[in-house]
């Protein structure tokens, strides 16, 4: 059983006297039992459960209930960087990084037009929710998955504030980087599911301009700002938009890409005894990113056609029934690899990384509604998306649109 993953099925034993045979056990805790409408089973495996008396049995309880995508949204900086523009501060040109990612231009938050990471957020949001037809007040929880907030404690509850929600829905940060987007999908299938929420606002967001060192030219050609959204709502099992998913960390390659606390000495010692040395510290702050580019690249290449691929298989799907594949646009190299390996044909991939690079959290969100407002995605179609990078963190979700 792959660790942290949707939709698997081995039989369970010993539970016929409670449940119609053939029933899924997911360590994501989404269960559902073939022959009763796709039901959800909303708990963790339990061991041994037929053996507990009635009044202490640990069997999750059958609940009717999926979720689905129906609204989304995107929202950039107005000041658009091109490679050319780059070229006057760093010694590289539009060839170079071209050939090299595929990136033509990207989006930066302006110091001067007194933009935010949280208005872009919140503008997403609120598109998001036209588009789905819900009022603010009827939205039960907001995801904010970003790793530069404007806020060190979270920016979610000022996008809530923002979005006008009366009735103080919970809003919380996910902190993933680039794969910080699937993780909130997979966790608004959660709160659906398991917890009754009924509409909940998955954001994607991310101003990494504001961590990057713009005279390495390997890293500062890479990033851009943007904010993307989508509504996750409540829905029949039968209506279910998220088929399966797969999710994994390796803190081992934390040394590839990171932004790591710098270590600032203190200016003096305190006290006579020694008692105080080192207090109190200076401000800290973050460095800016640190990446090996090319183990970063051969990382994604290697996990993420594993991860769709474990995924369709946990869906009952295969290659051929997807109608769009949906990567983190990080690199068009790494893109491309992946399709091939998944012989994906390029007609059938999703991705605008020449517009506005890699804007982490934001990418597959803003990626996913330029195709649905262009005619692209229609209600129905299936998606692979998967998002990977700093953690290191990787995961894929098999969803359908609508």
């Amino acid at each position: 059983m792959a660790s942290a993953s949707g939709l698997y099925t081995p039989t369970l034993p010993n539970m016929k006297r409670r449940f119609t045979p053939s029933i899924g056990i997911y360590r994501s805790g989404f269960w559902f039992s073939e022959g009763v409408s796709k039901r959800v089973l909303c708990s963790s495996t339990v061991q041994g459960a037929d053996k507990l008396a009635p009044s202490e049995s640990r069997v999750p309880r059958l609940v009717s209930r999926g979720c689905k995508l129906v609204g989304c949204g995107s929202a950039v900086p107005c000041l658009q960087i091109s490679n050319d523009d780059l070229a006057k501060i760093v010694d590289t040109n539009d060839e170079w990084i071209s050939i090299r990612t595929g990136i033509r231009n990207r989006r930066v938050l302006s110091v001067a037009g007194r933009e935010s990471l949280t208005v872009l957020a919140a503008e997403a949001a609120k598109k998001a929710l036209e588009m789905a037809e819900v009022d603010p007040d009827d939205v039960d929880l907001v995801l904010m998955c970003t790793s530069t907030p404007d806020d060190l404690f979270g920016s979610a509850p000022q996008i809530q504030k923002a979005l006008g929600c009366k009735n103080n829905p919970l809003a919380y940060d996910i902190t993933a980087a680039c794969s910080g987007f699937v993780l909130g999908l997979v966790s608004a299938a959660c709160h659906i599911r398991g917890g009754g929420f009924k509409n909940v606002l998955v954001i994607g967001a991310d101003a990494l301009s504001r961590h990057v060192d713009w005279t390495d030219r390997g890293s500062c050609i890479l990033f851009g700002d943007a904010a993307g959204a989508v509504l996750v709502q409540a829905c029949d099992s039968e209506e279910d938009g998220l088929f399966a998913f797969d999710l994994h960390s390796d803190g081992e390659g934390q040394r590839h890409l990171k932004a790591t606390i710098r270590e600032n000495e203190t200016d003096h010692v305190l006290g006579t005894n020694g008692s105080a040395v080192g207090f109190p510290p200076k401000n800290s702050s973050f460095s800016c990113i640190q990446m090996n580019g090319k183990e970063v690249f051969r990382f994604a290449v290697r996990v993420v056609p594993q991860s769709i691929e474990c995924a369709l298989e946990k869906s009952g799907l295969t290659g051929s029934n997807i109608d769009w594949l949906l990567l983190h646009q990080a690199n068009q190299r790494i893109i491309d690899a992946v399709a091939t390996r998944l012989e994906v044909p390029s007609e059938r991939i999703l991705s605008n990384l020449a517009n506005y690079g890699n804007t982490s959290a934001a990418s597959i969100p803003l990626a996913l509604d330029e195709a649905v407002r262009s005619g692209k995605v229609r209600t129905g179609h299936t998606i692979a998306a998967a998002g990977f990078g700093a953690g290191l963190t990787w995961g894929s979700a098999i969803i359908r649109w609508g």
